[in-house]
């Protein structure tokens, strides 16, 4: 009976002991099989106009399809976007049906983006939404998307307008329609550039150009652009620098301010791709992406046609930094990489877009807003 007790005395010490050791052992990590699955990369959405309405954000759209491959979904809304909002929020919202996208982008924010966002939300609260170049009320935009960006129009007023005077302009004219003076951004830098126009001795000039979502279209708008600026010239003298709020209207401006000698300081949304290459029939299609040899080619241009100094732009094109930029901030935001408002995180990936410092400010303390601004090139003159 004692030795069968010392047997079981010695047989349940040697039993916790494994069972000690086994404890203190490290598991080995399992390796997944052959046919285990990995989880896909998540997807992003992309939004932006056709080439007629705004050829720069459809070609960045293109770059980010090309960068990322079938992880990026590109649709456009349509061209008579204010006719056709069911349409416009229908291309947004539908893109939430796929469970794999993370990150819809919209460039630009046109009317009916509200709605699409609001309409997302309601199955999908876990997208990150990015919007470019708002054309809604800006402090409702400011935390309807979860990354707004825009050109700083709350300077560019008066920045437009000191370049233009540093040009030789003597007048500033003004080509806006109704439904784009009505959006609070575009308003205030109308007020600014009248402001600045009276302080630097200038005289302001304001025409109601024809609404490209009217009865006659783009067509209707740029015919218009073509004929009367000849009309204005005319009247008020080559010193006159011309500006318009439309994307559509910049070839035309371009081509009409060259053939009669007026000043052309900046479009609406800055780039070396957006006009010029129409309207000096310039093909860059050979140096795509490349804007250094692009703004070198456009610079022979313009002073081969006599325009030297009187033609300028930013040194790259603003809404494809932006929403390049805003999309890959978005996706290291997703992964956990950075924050979707902080403002370095966000300079960084701008500045990494665009090659050239961009000036931030916030549009709210609180909102989720940014707005941009980047130096001008003088064709002619800078180098």
């Amino acid at each position: 009976m004692k030795r069968f007790t010392r047997f079981s005395c010695l047989l349940l010490s040697l039993v916790l002991a494994l069972t000690l050791l086994a404890s203190c052992t490290p598991e080995k990590e399992t390796e997944p099989g052959p046919g285990a699955e990995t989880p896909a990369p998540f997807k992003i959405g992309i939004v932006t106009g056709t080439v007629s309405q705004g050829e720069d954000e459809y070609r960045a759209g293109e770059q980010m399809k090309e960068r990322y491959g079938d992880r990026v979904v590109h649709v456009t809304y349509p061209d008579n976007f204010m006719a056709e909002q069911e349409t416009t929020i229908g291309q947004m919202a539908g893109l939430a049906s796929d469970p794999d996208i993370k990150i819809i982008a919209i460039c630009q924010g046109v009317p009916g983006t509200a709605a699409a966002i609001d309409k997302i939300r309601q199955t999908r609260d876990d997208i990150v939404i990015v919007v470019v170049s708002p054309h809604e009320d800006a402090a409702m935009m400011d935390t309807k998307g979860d990354l707004v960006l825009d050109v700083n129009n709350l300077t560019r007023g008066a920045s437009i307008v000191r370049l233009a005077k540093e040009m030789g302009a003597e007048k500033f004219l003004h080509y806006s329609f109704p439904r784009h003076m009505s959006m609070e951004l575009l308003a205030k830098r109308r007020e600014q550039m009248e402001e600045e126009c009276e302080n630097l001795g200038l005289e302001f000039v304001f025409v109601t150009a024809p609404d490209p979502m009217g009865p006659d279209g783009i067509p209707g708008a740029q015919k218009f652009i073509l004929e009367d600026v000849p009309r204005q010239v005319d009247q008020h003298g080559k010193n006159i620098a011309v500006f318009s709020t439309n994307c559509g209207m910049q070839e035309p401006l371009i081509t009409a301010a060259l053939e009669t000698g007026a000043i052309f300081p900046e479009q609406c949304c800055p780039s070396p791709t957006h006009g010029y290459p129409g309207a000096l029939g310039l093909d860059v299609s050979g140096i795509a992406g490349d804007m250094p040899k692009i703004v070198a080619a456009i610079d022979e241009k313009i002073v081969e046609k006599g325009g030297a100094g009187r033609f300028a732009t930013w040194p790259v094109p603003i809404n494809m930094a932006l929403l390049r930029g805003g999309i890959e901030l978005a996706i290291l935001a997703v992964e956990g990489e950075a924050e979707l408002t902080n403002i370095d995180d966000l300079s960084k990936a701008l500045e990494k877009e665009t090659g050239v410092p961009v000036e931030l400010q916030r549009y709210s303390e609180e909102g989720n807003m940014f707005l941009g601004i980047v130096g001008s090139v003088v064709f002619g003159k800078d180098k």
